[in-house]
């Protein structure tokens, strides 16, 4: 089978790793991909948001399945785009992926069909003073939200309410999300903890991977700005077994349920972020695709075939498809750019990358090849990743392996997995 990968993170290059493990896979292409993912598969010239070039490129070269990583291309309609013309791909349908792109759709939807969520209000850009209005009438902290996409940072934790009042000023005037801030979601502040819970669908039934744990902000304890991922590990020891019931009775299902009934059925990934509260679990949002890094933690835990999970969830047939998880820890760490996730320098060379492969893989995120040398391109630059028989051992070697990669300005968090020692 051919297969096409579409992205260039460190989500990718862990999807491209586990399905070179598939005996049923004999080339794997990536568009556009990066310096790691050059090494085990063909790296494609196309831009992931350019779906037309995309669709052209799996009609011309016979792929079987296509696998779409990121969010942008899901947003616009590659799935639409590639079924039009007969092509299998794994992700939902432009409408179905609105439970990402469009916040205010989310909310509404979680409402309408009775799923736990945080309570909310919306405004445009032209209630500045209404959202105003309502922060000074509700009580902080506040999470403020862009409705579009936001590369994961189009979130804003706000304290005081002067804070709120200045990042919709933001937001509003200053524009710093673009149009993605034209609308945005208020919500009440949740008290719990985060997890992620990651369900492959076709539609109507479904699978899940390994729960995971992301560690969103950029210091250690999380502080600091948000980020697009500092490190997971999985599975999550605060998704219990009846929270996890509890997950697909009043979250999964229902969603499913409630997307098919309103003319869009869900298939691929359905990631559901939660905050694990004292009432339960409550839906904090969806993404319409695999997390990143969490994909880094949760794809090495995979034991069967996983070119038959993503082509299951295209072809409608994931009842029969037999989900087998290895009974491990995985911890992914990652290795970021001086100054991210604000301004950073990029070009730096990499030292040591085959040492620490050897107890860990060194999934790439932000990378290129110069003259036969790995060099940053990105914030995000590598995820290193190991699996161990527990937590704590796997988090040991872990580090250990990342302390063998060197780059100037290289800045990771030091506790990444420790609250699943709690």
């Amino acid at each position: 089978m051919n297969v096409l990968v579409i992205g260039s993170g460190g989500r990718e290059h862990a999807i491209v790793w586990k399905l070179k493990q598939s005996p049923k896979v004999t080339k794997i292409y990536c568009a556009p991909g990066n310096a790691g993912i050059a090494e085990i598969a063909e790296c494609v010239p196309i831009k992931a948001e350019d779906i037309y070039g995309m669709a052209q490129f799996a009609q011309t070269n016979s792929i079987d399945l296509t696998v779409v990583g990121s969010e942008a291309p899901l947003v616009k309609g590659i799935v639409d785009l590639f079924e039009e013309r007969g092509l299998k791909i794994f992700g939902p349908s432009k409408a179905a992926a609105q439970v990402e792109g469009s916040k205010m759709f989310l909310k509404h939807f979680l409402r309408r069909n009775h799923i736990p969520t945080a309570h909310y209000a919306t405004f445009n850009n032209t209630q500045l003073e209404n959202a105003q209005q309502y922060v000074k009438n509700s009580k902080p902290p506040y999470v403020i939200k862009t409705d579009g996409l936001a590369a994961g940072k189009g979130v804003a934790i706000c304290p005081t309410a002067e804070d709120a009042i200045n990042v919709l000023k933001e937001y509003f005037q200053e524009k710093v999300f673009g149009d993605a801030g034209d609308n945005i979601v208020i919500e009440e502040f949740m008290e719990g903890e985060e997890a992620s819970v990651f369900a492959m669908c076709d539609g109507e039934q479904y699978v899940l991977l390994a729960s995971a744990q992301d560690h969103k902000r950029i210091g250690d304890g999380d502080t600091g700005k948000n980020t697009g991922g500092m490190g997971a590990y999985a599975p999550a020891s605060v998704v219990t077994k009846e929270i996890l019931t509890c997950v697909e009775n009043e979250i999964i299902k229902p969603t499913l349920a409630g997307m098919k009934a309103e003319g869009y059925p869900y298939k691929g990934c359905l990631y559901v972020g939660l905050m694990i509260t004292s009432d339960g679990p409550k839906v904090v949002e969806f993404n319409c695709r695999l997390g990143d890094p969490e994909t880094q933690a949760v794809m090495p835990l995979i034991e069967s075939d996983p070119f038959d999970l993503f082509y299951a969830c295209a072809a409608g047939t994931v009842s029969s498809y037999p989900m087998k998880l290895k009974d491990s820890s995985a911890v992914c760490i990652v290795l970021a750019s001086k100054g991210y996730p604000d301004a950073y320098v990029t070009g730096k060379a990499v030292s040591g990358l085959d040492d620490a492969s050897v107890d860990a893989v060194v999934f790439h995120a932000g990378t290129k090849s110069v003259n036969g040398t790995t060099v940053t391109a990105g914030g995000r630059v590598f995820g290193v990743t190991s699996l161990g028989n527990g937590l704590k051992e796997t988090i040991d070697q872990t580090y250990a392996a990342v302390k063998k990669i060197s780059f100037e300005g290289m800045y990771y968090r030091n506790d990444i997995g420790k609250k699943g020692l709690r």
